[in-house]
């Protein structure tokens, strides 16, 4: 194999036993890194040390309310397919203060505004599902008329590392929304793992940084065209699929009165576990809270979630009172409105609201379901 110079577009091969390597590099530009680890039998988001923290050999069983993580002892480190955490919690935080409120000897309250947390982060292990959500909340978060601070620097700030996805799980359908099984954009650097070595993609300068001084190669024509293979079968083994999702706004958003919603309705708990789990869901609210001495007081900005009855409440009533309109409004929105609003799709198709509602319920069976009824 011939060493080649790094620049930006380039496909270059890693051997896995280097992979450490990287993280080393990545921790010496400066970044905290987090990835994906096994933690109380399921895959969670955390610091990662060494290599030895990712869930090497594992993969998971998913289907609609089921979850479970199996050891095979494989040696791929990437292979498992994401649990509930997202990494929407490094860029919006579920929690996130926003000032302080400090009373003085004269009586007086002092505010101070908290500036936003300025630790430089590497996201290692992004699916391309959930890269994909990372660049729909750019769209929310970083529009050019109204750009949230917090959002901003946290982003600005952040090395993704992507990976492709050769073993989808029982609940994925990102191909059917166009977010998957390959990353396509958006990454510092993209990885495709095989039997032996790394496929690596240069995303941007920092990527091309972070492989500095690693013996990276020319990949031959084989470990390419075993990368394709692979995608190209992970599309045709999707637990889910969605027929035709460009047609989902006009279904959805014409059909508002059809018996499915309430069918759906006596089985939904408006538990908010499907909104807490999305990658692009956005709720929030601002909460204050004093401490029992009446010396100090915080703002915080907190997820929140449309299926929460107070989240629909205004001045006058609850504009959405029933389970039923708190699901079609989620629904519709994810699927419909949502493209005519942000020009992106809400859904990026990673399953988990179908994985992690404890009521089982699928929302590619739920839509199949109004289409029968209405004959689309």
């Amino acid at each position: 194999m011939v060493e080649i110079p790094l620049k930006l577009g380039s496909n270059v091969a890693l051997p896995k036993a280097d992979l450490q390597g990287l993280l080393d590099n990545l921790r010496r530009m400066g970044y905290q890194i987090q990835g994906p680890q096994v933690r109380d039998q399921a895959i969670v988001y955390g610091p990662l040390e060494s290599v030895s923290d990712l869930p090497r050999g594992y993969t998971s069983e998913q289907d609609a309310g089921h979850y479970r993580l199996i050891y095979t002892a494989h040696s791929r480190y990437f292979d498992v397919t994401p649990g509930a955490a997202t990494w929407k919690q490094f860029l919006f935080p579920p929690v996130s203060e926003l000032a302080r409120f400090n009373r003085q000897p004269d009586g007086k309250w002092q505010v101070q505004t908290t500036p936003p947390d300025l630790t430089p982060l590497a996201l290692v292990g992004i699916r391309p599902c959930e890269l994909t959500a990372i660049l729909v909340q750019d769209r929310i978060f970083l529009r050019e008329e109204c750009q949230d601070p917090i959002y901003r620097t946290r982003r600005q700030m952040a090395f993704l590392l992507a990976v492709n996805c050769l073993h989808p799980g029982g609940t994925c359908f990102c191909a059917s929304m166009g977010s998957g099984p390959q990353a396509e954009s958006g990454f510092d650097l993209c990885l495709t793992e095989l039997e032996d070595v790394f496929l690596v993609e240069i995303g941007s300068e920092a990527g091309r940084m972070a492989l500095e001084g690693l013996p990276v190669h020319l990949a031959s024509a084989f470990w390419h065209q075993s990368a394709q293979k692979g995608l190209a079968e992970a599309r045709e083994k999707m637990g889910r699929i969605i027929p035709n999702p460009e047609q989902l706004p006009d279904v959805l958003m014409n059909n508002l009165e059809v018996e499915r919603w309430d069918d759906v309705a006596r089985r939904c708990m408006s538990c908010t576990s499907c909104t807490q789990v999305c990658p692009t869901c956005v709720c929030w609210e601002v909460d204050d809270s004093s401490a029992l001495n009446e010396q100090t007081a915080a703002r915080e900005r907190v997820w929140d979630s449309c299926f929460n009855p107070d989240y629909s409440y205004i001045a006058g009533g609850n504009l959405r009172p029933s389970t039923r309109s708190r699901y079609r409004q989620w629904l519709t929105h994810k699927f419909g409105s949502w493209q005519e609003q942000w020009n992106v799709k809400g859904c990026v198709g990673c399953g988990r609201c179908i994985t992690w509602c404890p009521a089982g319920i699928d929302v590619t069976v739920e839509i199949a379901a109004i289409r029968q009824e209405v004959g689309i």
